[in-house]
């Protein structure tokens, strides 16, 4: 049976860790409003950057002409997931669920027959990962030092990618990051950016354009500027999404914390009351002996 001095060492050790996630819970609080702000207003550019493109890619007569970001390499046998999760933990489940659906992504094309490579963006998910996929990680991107995500972080990754691309490292490329709902909802998503799923424009009603320069020169310029904003979407949803599973997870820290402290509280509370009575007994004892 622990000692007083040793509950009270444990009340105030889980009070100390309870300040600690409180605070934690208030910092991502914080940090969320402007995750969030940001994360939204990036939807409607992309969105809209993928009808764009849509449109100008239903408008090309000769195929064989279209940049390869479009239409690929003409196979599907290598494929390159690009695993975006944070660069730290204490945010609940939000990593692990990136890491999962990556995972059934690979293995699904692996039964495919398809060949499976990594690129992780984030010291979480490629720590995760190499316990199983160790050899097909190709890179991991380190975002440690970057304080404010800004649109030249997502274009340095998108470059790196296209540079793969080009040295036909893979065929096809999807991002996988947790898109952001709400503070306790984080979906996360697998979306195919090389080649792209472009939703084509067509049917009655439908304004046909003239495109100057042509439409394969337009797509050449817009192509891979369209990769670094999806790139820089996801890693947006992304940070809300932390800071909105770490909210809850320090919520919810914070509450486990303080049934332990009440739980912890009566027992030391019962110890000492026993304790109490146990020399009020010896001292009676001891009076009736005399």
């Amino acid at each position: 049976m622990p000692s007083l001095k040793e509950l009270r060492n444990r009340i105030a050790s889980t009070k100390a860790t309870q300040k600690i996630t409180k605070a934690m819970q208030m910092v991502a609080a914080s940090k969320l409003r402007r995750a969030q702000a940001a994360a939204e207003a990036a939807r409607p550019y992309a969105e809209r950057m993928d009808r764009v493109l849509g449109n100008i890619a239903g408008a090309i007569s000769n195929r064989d002409q279209a940049p390869r970001l479009l239409v690929g390499s003409g196979s599907d046998r290598v494929h390159l997931l690009v695993v975006c999760t944070a660069e730290r933990g204490l945010a609940g489940p939000f990593n692990s669920a990136i890491v999962r659906l990556a995972r059934e992504r690979a293995n699904a094309l692996s039964n495919e027959g398809k060949d499976v490579k990594f690129l992780c963006v984030g010291r979480k998910g490629f720590d995760q990962l190499k316990r199983q996929y160790e050899k097909q990680i190709i890179e991991t991107i380190d975002l440690r030092s970057v304080r404010v995500l800004g649109f030249s972080n997502a274009q340095a990754i998108a470059e790196r990618i296209m540079t793969l691309f080009d040295q036909g490292a893979f065929d096809v490329g999807t991002l996988v990051f947790s898109r952001f709902k709400s503070v306790i909802a984080q979906i996360p998503t697998a979306q195919q950016v090389i080649p792209p799923l472009l939703q084509e424009s067509g049917g009655n009603g439908i304004t046909s354009y003239e495109y100057e320069p042509e439409e394969e020169e337009i797509l050449a310029e817009l192509l891979p500027r369209n990769l670094a904003v999806q790139v820089f979407r996801a890693l947006l949803e992304n940070a809300a999404s932390e800071q909105g599973a770490r909210m809850t997870a320090m919520d919810n820290a914070t509450r486990n914390a303080g049934e332990m402290i009440r739980k912890q509280t009566l027992r030391y509370n019962r110890t000492r009351q026993a304790m109490i009575t146990k020399e009020l007994i010896e001292i009676i004892s001891g009076a009736e002996a005399l």
